[in-house]
């Protein structure tokens, strides 16, 4: 009984912290981090190089693709309930489905998911049409 007391408040922080709304800020956040848990979590030592998941889980044959690819496809649909252009969309997948493909050929597919960030091209389609359409919900950086 002690031990859920404090984990109540600890709870109560991440979900304070989770951007769960349908709100076109939390969509943003919610994008924000899956692009840098996708593209740019883990910096390799030796070389000075941000990787993600899409990375290193594409060094696992055909699943480390799929679920890559799957995650790359959520950020599309959320870019489809923000209401983005359909051409924009069809950009987005082709980026998702390039990398997809390419990324899946051993060793060379590996080699390519280090230089080929789809989702950071994505992210950058999805800020520059929330930047024009709503700006409130843009942050700035520093």
């Amino acid at each position: 009984m002690v031990e859920v007391q404090r984990l109540r408040p600890l709870a109560a922080n991440l979900a304070a912290d989770l951007p769960l709304g349908t709100d076109v800020a939390s969509v943003r956040r919610r994008i924000e981090g899956l692009e840098m848990l996708l593209e740019r979590a883990l910096t390799i030592p030796v070389i000075n190089r941000k990787v993600g998941l899409d990375a290193i889980a594409g060094l696992v044959p055909v699943a480390g693709d799929l679920l890559t690819g799957a995650m790359g496809l959520y950020v599309v649909w959320e870019a489809r309930n923000l209401g983005m252009p359909r051409w924009q969309l069809w950009r987005m997948l082709g980026n998702v489905a390039f990398d997809s493909a390419v990324g899946s050929v051993p060793l060379a597919g590996d080699l390519f998911d280090l230089l080929y960030r789809s989702n950071t091209r994505n992210l950058k389609i999805i800020r520059k049409h929330l930047d024009k359409h709503h700006p409130a919900t843009r942050v700035i950086e520093g």
